[in-house]
């Protein structure tokens, strides 16, 4: 009887090991197996979600002015996200973030809204933000000759002309260029 009492001891014993042993083997493994689940509902999870990039715009403007706008934007394909930005050209990029460039053909929001031609007190054509008397000096072009020009395009350049559309912007350049000094 004892030799059968040892023997069911034995065998309890080896039968709690063994049920200790697949427990402490599961743990790890279900740990494992969660953290496998959560791989791959993470990969299902962004198979469902957009992708996220911070988009630069930069636009630069005939009379030289650089606006920059700043988007989040999310795309659910590649192709789709380089369909909607085939009019800009990439000048930079990194992991989140992606700068686009596009040179406009026009004037700057700026110069519609408050943009002055006018003359600085050297004799050089200058667009002013606001009228030339005591505005600060967007851009400056070229020097011109006071002297060969009529006292009402003086008087013009004084008060300022107002640039409203890049056909006036152009327009006064072209009138002024012939009375540019030669250096």
């Amino acid at each position: 009887m004892r030799f059968n009492w040892v023997t069911q001891y034995r065998l309890g014993l080896a039968f709690v090991a063994v049920v200790l042993f697949m427990s402490i083997g599961k743990l790890p493994g279900m740990m494992l197996t969660g953290s496998a689940e959560k791989v791959e509902n993470h990969q299902d999870q962004q198979k469902t979600e957009p992708q996220q990039l911070t988009i630069i715009l930069e636009r630069i403007y005939l009379d030289g002015e650089i606006s920059e706008e700043v988007v989040l934007d999310s795309y659910w394909s590649i192709e789709n996200f380089w369909t909607k930005y085939d009019q800009w050209q990439l000048v930079e990029m990194d992991a989140t973030t992606m700068v686009f460039r596009k040179q406009m053909d026009d004037i700057s929001p700026l110069l519609k809204a408050n943009g002055y031609f006018g003359i600085t007190e050297d004799g050089v054509l200058t667009i002013f933000n606001g009228r030339p008397d005591r505005s600060r000096i967007i851009q400056s072009f070229f020097q011109i000759d006071v002297k060969k020009l009529e006292s009402r395009k003086q008087e013009e350049l004084i008060h300022g002309i107002p640039i409203k559309t890049k056909d006036r912007y152009v327009e006064v350049l072209e009138t002024f260029k012939p009375y540019s000094k030669k250096q």
